[in-house]
């Protein structure tokens, strides 16, 4: 297993093409201030297919239900999100509206997501760290073997998954160390 600790943006040529990163993407006192507003969000344990993950999760905007396999329409982005969302969207070179989906997810101490592609309904995938560290591994079938790197993914920093990072690669996090919580925003294929 390879492993690589990319630069501001991501240049490293080891990583995945589209995956891009960015130290401190926001301040101190805006972690603090999105961790006091999410503590209060109405969570839910991550529910698949009847198994229930360690995880707990809040959609805004749409929610993909794996039971019905569709997006859903979900409660409208809440305005402290807002901020956040135009960041991110200049990170990735995108327009704030486009970004209609917002998943929010408390990761308590050993929770983890195995491997996994973003559902085909999302196009960009662009992700916010708070609180604690987490590794964020990705791989992708090499005939017989697989190629994979890791990065640390620090508190209050972002990264983007496009192109090949997102559609041919997979990505997943072991369980973490300490209380981690995750700001996901995707926008919708326009091919779909």
């Amino acid at each position: 297993m390879s492993t690589s600790q990319m630069g501001l943006f991501g240049e490293d040529s080891a990583l995945p093409e589209g995956f891009r990163y960015r130290a401190d993407l926001i301040s101190v006192d805006e972690e603090s201030r999105l961790v006091t507003d999410i503590e209060g969000l109405p969570f839910k344990e991550f529910d698949f297919h009847g198994y229930k993950g360690k995880r707990r999760v809040v959609s805004f905007g749409w929610r993909y239900d794996f039971s019905a396999r569709s997006l859903l329409k979900a409660n409208d982005i809440p305005d402290f999100l807002l901020s956040l969302r135009e960041k991110a969207a200049i990170f990735a070179e995108v327009e704030p509206a486009t970004l209609q989906h917002v998943l929010v997810t408390e990761y308590s101490e050993g929770a983890g997501i195995g491997w996994h592609r973003d559902k085909a309904e999302f196009g960009d995938v662009i992700g916010i760290s708070l609180v604690s560290p987490c590794v964020f591994r990705l791989r992708r079938k090499a005939g017989e073997k697989w190629d994979r790197v890791s990065i640390t993914a620090e508190p209050r920093s972002s990264y983007l998954l496009r192109g090949e990072s997102r559609t041919v690669w997979e990505h997943s996090i072991p369980g973490v160390d300490a209380l981690r919580y995750s700001i996901t925003f995707r926008n919708l294929r326009e091919d779909i």
